[in-house]
């Protein structure tokens, strides 16, 4: 738990997302949740894993009732910072893999947007994301993130001349699969593993989305084209986020389910 604390202590998340090739990744996010929000009526959300607001503070902001669980203190003062006592909007300190303190089908949408990133087991994975689901209205939605294998053996092994060294230190399995511990901050996924974990809890899948694509192959390229062009980049981004055939190989994915 040391590691991801002191991580997200010094980590500018906000800054991340506010670089154009960070926005892709909110804008895609956020089309998803409005677009699914307009499916259900009261508009109650949840966010496990809130950080430091970008999207809780956001929706609330719209006039949303959000209840924000957020584990790192740091980011809790953050997100409270932002907020002027206009908003309907509850911050709580908590864990994903245990929801204790909320009640079953309380939720029109729930969103897990950052645990999946810290999880390292299938157990633990299975556990965050049937809490998300009892937390969540019968055919309610949830929006689970995840990070990519793919992505990581390509630009951090490859591109960044890495390879001699996850090898030596035993972090890449015979068919290519990153393995991560806690040390290493970020658990890395393929939309099979994907699958499995939805398998394993009572819900349907509606789509699986590229939330950033080709972008981060490309991040100078992307953060220094101007209005103009960086506006068509995401067109063409949100024209093709749904591809399966491309989703496997962008750096983060949006799993969008409804409860049974």
């Amino acid at each position: 738990m040391d590691f991801l604390k002191n991580y997200y202590n010094s980590y500018d998340e906000d800054g991340r997302l506010l670089l154009q090739r960070g926005q892709v990744e909110y804008i895609t996010t956020q089309k998803y949740i409005h677009e699914y929000l307009r499916d259900v009526e009261a508009g109650s959300i949840l966010e496990i894993g809130a950080g430091t607001g970008r999207y809780s503070v956001s929706l609330a902001k719209e006039g949303y009732k959000v209840t924000a669980v957020e584990l790192i203190e740091h980011n809790i003062e953050i997100l409270k910072s932002k907020l002027n006592g206009t908003e309907t909007i509850s911050v709580l300190q908590g864990n994903a893999v245990d929801l204790s303190a909320l009640s079953d089908n309380t939720f029109d949408m729930t969103l897990l947007l950052g645990p999946m990133y810290h999880l390292y087991s299938k157990e633990e994975k299975i556990r965050a994301l049937s809490e998300a689901v009892r937390v969540t209205k019968p055919k309610g939605y949830i929006l689970v993130a995840y990070c990519m294998n793919e992505a990581t053996i390509i630009q951090f092994v490859f591109e960044q001349n890495r390879l001699h060294e996850v090898m030596d230190q035993h972090m890449l399995t015979e068919d290519w699969h990153c393995i991560s511990e806690p040390k290493d901050l970020f658990e890395l996924i393929r939309t099979e593993e994907i699958a499995e974990l939805d398998d394993a809890v009572p819900v349907t899948r509606i789509k699986l989305i590229a939330t950033d694509g080709a972008t981060n192959y490309r991040r100078a390229l992307i953060d220094n084209m101007d209005k103009d062009t960086f506006a068509k980049w995401v067109e063409y981004h949100l024209s093709v986020c749904e591809r399966q055939d491309l989703v496997g190989a962008s750096h983060h994915t949006l799993d969008i389910l409804q409860k049974n």
